[in-house]
């Protein structure tokens, strides 16, 4: 029995899939802040979900529970949630976020799979974003892969050259890559010695790349002053803080010799 629960089944052409899972994908929530700022823009309205049973252990991912006046609400349970939205320029738009799962990414991957392909997705963007040795000042690089290396130098995304343990973004980019659909993942690089979260300049780098993947423009200035703000921020921390000083330098400083 399927683990995905279809609520409606609007009449789509061939949407674009984006996906986006908080945890080990999600460096400083830039990847689901990203996809939030989408949903919130489009006004994306329940599509389907997938039951979180299977895939959490919920001693580590616990449901939720609120008391008032000594009585308790419903269980609130972690939710892999699907989104749909048509915008005004017509753009057909899918989205899904949850939490990484904790278990059987296989079976897990065969629902997003079904989803896709009940829906007529023939090409699907995930989000992520990672921790990595670059000077927090500089823009934020975005890299990537795709199953057609022309859409990464198109959209001017780095090629990555990463090899090693994978999340689910990387599971389920196999997966829909053998159901034919046409996959392509920004990730953000972050500089790992900033753990403050969410950190806005990751999610407008991801934003600004979705826009021009979805040939569609975000109204992205609350983002941009966010942005800002932010790094005003760490700057400040950055400068009180001698051994931080100088490992930035020497980040600079290796930049430099290269």
């Amino acid at each position: 029995m399927s683990s995905l629960r279809i609520h409606v089944q609007p009449i789509l052409g061939e949407p674009t899939l984006i996906l986006a899972f908080e945890g080990w994908n999600d460096a400083c929530e830039s990847a689901s802040s990203a996809l939030s700022f989408i949903n919130e823009t489009l006004r994306g309205v329940p599509l389907a979900d997938i039951d979180p049973d299977d895939y959490y252990d919920f001693t580590v991912l616990r449901p939720e529970v609120q008391y008032r006046a000594g009585k308790s609400s419903a269980i609130v349970w972690p939710v892999n949630e699907f989104r749909y939205s048509v915008s005004e320029e017509g753009l057909e738009l899918i989205t899904g976020m949850g939490v990484e799962p904790h278990m059987r990414w296989r079976s897990y991957c065969e629902a997003v799979v079904e989803l896709a392909v009940d829906m007529g997705v023939r090409r699907c963007l995930l989000l992520g974003a990672y921790l990595a040795d670059v000077i927090y000042s500089q823009p934020v690089v975005v890299n990537g892969f795709s199953s057609d290396p022309a859409l990464l130098e198109r959209f001017e995304v780095e090629p990555t050259s990463y090899g090693g343990p994978t999340g689910i973004v990387g599971v389920l980019s196999n997966a829909l890559q053998d159901e034919g659909v046409e996959v392509l993942s920004f990730w953000a690089g972050l500089p790992h010695y900033i753990s403050a979260a969410p950190n806005p300049r990751g999610a407008l780098a991801l934003l600004r790349k979705v826009s021009q993947y979805l040939e569609t423009p975000f109204n992205l200035q609350k983002m941009k002053e966010d942005a800002l703000r932010f790094e005003e921020g760490i700057s400040k921390v950055v400068a009180e803080d001698d051994e931080l000083t100088e490992y930035v330098k020497e980040l600079k400083r290796r930049e430099f010799a290269q």
